[in-house]
This record gives C-alpha cells, sequence and structure tokens, in this order.
C-alpha cells in the first residue's frame, strides 16, 4: 500500500507552543507541563486533502533552544512546508520569525527559486493568555512583506490549550502542496519504508493570508 508523505516542519523559539500544537492537532490532548524538545522528532497522521486524496502528514517537532539548532540541516531538508510558530505574548518570538525563515531556508538547501515560493504559515500561539503584545495586523504585514504573486503565506492565531484554529491551521497546509516530495510503503511486516518512487517534484497553490 503506497501512501504519500507530506513532511511539515514546526519551527520557531522555544515555549512558544510547538510541541504542544502538534498534540493537540494529533491526539486532541493538552498538557501545562512544560518540557523542551530535544532535538527534534516526527509523529503522523493521515489527512484527506480537498481531492480526496489521502496522505500521511508527518509533523516534526524541533527544538527552539540555540544549541540545537546546528541540527536543523539534517531535519528541514525534504520538507515539504515549514510551519513558523511564535508566541502572541512574547514579542521576541515574533521578532525571530525572520530569522528562523532565513535559517530553514538556508539548511534546507532550496534552489532560488523553490525557496523563494516554499510553502509557509505562521501561527501566532497562545492566544488564550490575555497579556497579547504582537496583533494580528503585526503578523498579516510580516506575511505579506514575504508573500510573492505565486505563493501566500497564510497566518493564524490558535490556542494549543483549547484547541481553537489548530485543526484549521494544519488544514491549511495540505492545501498548499499539491504533490508530496515523498510516498510510503507498508510491507506485509507492518513497518514503514520510503520507495524509489518519493522523488517528485513539489509543486504548490496560491493561497491567501488568513
Amino acid at each position: 500500500m503506497h501512501k504519500d508523505i507530506l513532511k511539515v516542519v514546526l519551527i520557531g523559539d522555544g515555549g512558544v507552543g510547538k510541541t504542544s500544537l502538534r498534540n493537540q492537532y494529533i491526539h486532541k490532548k493538552f498538557t501545562n507541563a512544560y518540557k523542551a524538545t530535544i532535538g527534534a522528532d516526527f509523529i503522523t497522521k493521515e489527512v484527506e486533502t480537498d481531492d480526496g486524496k489521502k496522505v500521511m502528514m508527518q509533523i516534526w517537532d524541533t527544538a527552539g533552544q540555540e544549541r540545537f539548532q546546528s541540527l536543523g540541516v539534517a531535519y528541514y531538508r525534504g520538507a515539504d512546508a515549514c510551519v513558523l510558530v511564535y508566541d502572541v505574548n512574547n514579542y521576541l518570538s515574533f521578532q525571530h520569525l525572520e530569522k528562523w525563515r532565513e535559517d530553514f531556508l538556508k539548511q534546507s538547501a532550496l534552489p532560488a527559486e523553490e525557496a523563494k515560493n516554499f510553502p509557509m504559515i505562521i501561527i501566532g500561539n497562545k492566544i488564550d493568555i490575555d497579556d497579547r503584545v504582537v496583533s494580528r495586523r503585526q503578523a498579516r504585514a510580516w506575511a505579506e512583506i514575504h508573500s510573492n504573486e505565486k505563493m501566500q503565506i497564510p497566518c493564524f492565531e490558535t490556542s494549543a490549550k483549547n484547541g481553537d484554529n489548530v485543526e484549521k491551521a494544519f488544514a491549511q497546509i495540505a492545501k498548499m502542496v499539491k504533490i508530496p516530495q515523498l510516498e510510503l510503503d507498508m510491507n506485509e511486516s507492518g513497518s514503514f519504508s520510503l520507495t524509489n518512487e518519493s522523488l517528485k517534484k513539489t509543486s504548490y497553490t496560491n493561497t491567501p493570508c488568513c
């Protein structure tokens, strides 16, 4: 059985809620106990695209701590989409989006034209906390600056705690990438392996900023 894989990388400062967003989306669970991610890991979830095609969304959760950022090259390459996450109550985490974006594009070693049109979304998390310092207008302005005619960067505000807009944000990713780069093959033993047919060219769709 062959299934397409959509590799999605979550990046952003430590403590902005990347792991919590993923857990809310995959498991519909939230915990207040903060545990920093060491390196990176991934969880997969089967999703259905607008055209009825089923794909395995492979969501990579990466460490936001400076000492682990050198590991990025090992996890960024082969990504089909990137989710830039900040905390709406932490202005520095919003300012750092620029650096995260640049580092991702550099370490993923994309050709110039692909890098320019690479699918990205930004998520402002923790809207359940009433201490906002980053406005929706600021997030949309940032997204507009980094968008172009071929690829608009959608922006979402979420609560990983309450689940607000989490499903909507991840569903948008599946809409933005039409042809995943990798395929997954499940053999008779139930284990997974990548097929040789995985080297496909990724194409992207123009998506308005939310």
